[in-house]
């Protein structure tokens, strides 16, 4: 599914990634885990398109990241990647509901069908009550399954996950975790978890570690 080659990425003289090879098979659910500094952001916002390698090549079904233009990455984003991150990032002016459509608005998909799935992926949430709440009057782990909700709406063939757990209680957090395994039980999708839990590592496929800007497996 994705094949990163000799990755590498330097922000001015600073080099954060120095040669990261990797392969990432359809339905895996994989943990990167290591220091700070190691790079496991960087990498991840490589694989979303949300930035460019400095050199390497990142293959996503085949397809080379670098030959898409801005224009065509923001597509490809937006279609199929799904990204959780450590604070949900969710607009404080909108209703749950309305958050997670969002980027089926933006797809072009009408607001009917958009808000049908939506309720859908609430109701698997065990948020479907909470439709009409709005960011501020739910708990950090239902802000949380909100943020995946969105995330999962336009059916992206890869969800990312900064750190998703980092911010939540043990009792959410270990929700959390176990909801990442039957949504790919239920959808086969790909999740690539940076994480510092090394519960949650232990439970994936497989765990990544990373240091200095090199990737070991095992």
């Amino acid at each position: 599914m994705i094949d990163i080659k000799d990755i590498k990425k330097s922000f001015g003289s600073l080099q954060v990634l120095r040669g990261v090879n990797l392969h990432i098979d359809k339905g895996e659910v994989i943990s990167i885990v290591g220091p700070s500094g190691a790079g496991k952001t960087t990498l991840l916002q490589l694989i979303g398109a949300l930035d460019r390698p400095t050199s390497g090549s990142i293959l996503f079904n085949g397809r080379d990241l670098a030959s898409m233009s801005d224009k065509q990455l923001a597509t490809f984003r937006n279609r199929q990647i799904g990204f959780v991150f450590q604070f949900h990032q969710l607009l404080s002016e909108f209703t749950a509901l309305e958050n997670i459509i969002i980027p089926a608005l933006i797809a072009g998909r009408s607001r009917s069908e958009a808000e049908k799935e939506a309720m859908e992926l609430l109701g698997i949430m065990g948020l479907q009550e909470r439709a009409g709440h709005k960011p501020s009057e739910l708990s950090g782990g239902e802000n949380q399954r909100v943020a995946v909700a969105r995330a999962l709406i336009n059916k992206p063939a890869l969800i990312l996950a900064d750190e998703p757990s980092g911010s939540l209680d043990s009792k959410n957090k270990e929700e959390l975790h176990k909801l990442f395994f039957e949504l790919r039980a239920r959808y086969g999708q790909t999740f690539l978890i940076v994480t510092h839990d090394e519960e949650l590592a232990r439970t994936t496929d497989r765990t990544i570690r990373m240091v200095d800007g090199v990737v070991k497996q095992y």
